[in-house]
């Protein structure tokens, strides 16, 4: 069962979600041959202020 932890600053819609998931099962199931029902994911939303990038915090877009 091939698992994957998608990690993104900040909150996606619904739609995005979707969107995403479904690419990823796409890709995941044409390349590495897995049915798409074996494909789990997990989206992780993670606030700006508890990610930096070279040393200095996240900022949230404007």
């Amino acid at each position: 069962m091939p698992y994957v932890n998608i990690r993104v600053a900040g909150k996606l819609s619904k739609e995005q979600k979707g969107r995403i998931c479904q690419g990823v099962t796409d890709v995941i199931a044409k390349e590495a041959g897995k049915p798409p029902e074996s494909i789990l994911i997990f989206l992780d939303e993670v606030e700006h202020e508890n990610i930096a990038k070279g040393g200095i915090l996240l900022q949230p877009p404007k």
